[in-house]
């Protein structure tokens, strides 16, 4: 079972966010809908989506807000679309950190084909060590970036969609340790009083299915009251 890349729609124009959405799932995102900023806000804390898609006229508040608000603490890939076409409202929205921007009437085929670009360059963000794509292996262990895939021995093994992001971004940095407040960030870009059981129970879970046992060697190390790190990966790969 592959792990689908979670996309917010902002929209407040019914139609059009239903035609935003359906164009999502029939590409194998999983969509979820806001039609205000204040809704928008509530769906990204609750579902932390790997891309927003999001339209800048919302009823209660400018889109522009929410933008602003999301930058402080995440660096999730945003697409504007808007009917707005003024060259300072594009670049307005570029510099506060949107990472592309649409102009309404859209393209069904090239509003997919930046949402593919967009989460591309953010999951294998080379200034941050990551890898471009591909596979990584560890000792019968394979995680396979593109297809968002983990197996060990050829078995698959069933992640949801928090686990294999936390399986992946220690990946990224395999053989370095991570502390619970990066890896905190990184996964749920906020933290609070919750945060370090949340990450410590779905550590669990992780481990338990990759198959960890006391005193074997693991693909993942726990250091108590610092963070976890992930064994190094085959040079082969």
């Amino acid at each position: 079972m592959k792990n689908r890349y979670k996309i917010l729609v902002i929209e407040d124009e019914v139609h059009i966010n239903n035609l935003l959405c359906a164009l999502m799932d029939a590409n194998g995102y999983q969509a979820l809908a806001a039609h205000s900023c204040e809704e928008g806000n509530l769906m990204f804390a609750s579902h932390r989506p790997d891309l927003v898609i999001l339209d800048l006229g919302l009823p209660d508040r400018d889109g522009m807000q929410f933008l602003e608000e999301i930058r402080k603490d995440s660096l999730v890939p945003i697409i504007v679309l808007s009917a707005r076409t003024d060259e300072k409202d594009k670049v307005l929205a570029l510099n506060v950190g949107a990472n592309d921007y649409v102009t309404k009437p859209f393209g069904s085929r090239e509003l997919v084909a930046r949402v593919g670009s967009a989460l591309r360059t953010a999951s294998h963000r080379a200034e941050n060590g990551m890898r471009p794509g591909g596979k990584f292996k560890s000792r019968g262990l394979i995680i396979d970036y593109d297809a968002r895939y983990v197996t060990i021995d050829g078995e698959e093994i069933r992640l949801t969609q928090t686990e294999y992001n936390i399986v992946a971004l220690l990946s990224e940095h395999a053989g370095k340790m991570l502390t619970y407040d990066t890896i905190i960030t990184e996964i749920w870009g906020y933290k609070d009083a919750g945060s370090t059981k949340k990450l410590q129970v779905n550590m669990a879970n992780i481990r338990k299915k990759l198959g960890a046992q006391p005193g074997k060697q693991n693909y993942i190390i726990n250091e108590l009251g610092v963070g976890y790190r992930m064994s190094e990966g085959d040079d082969q790969m």
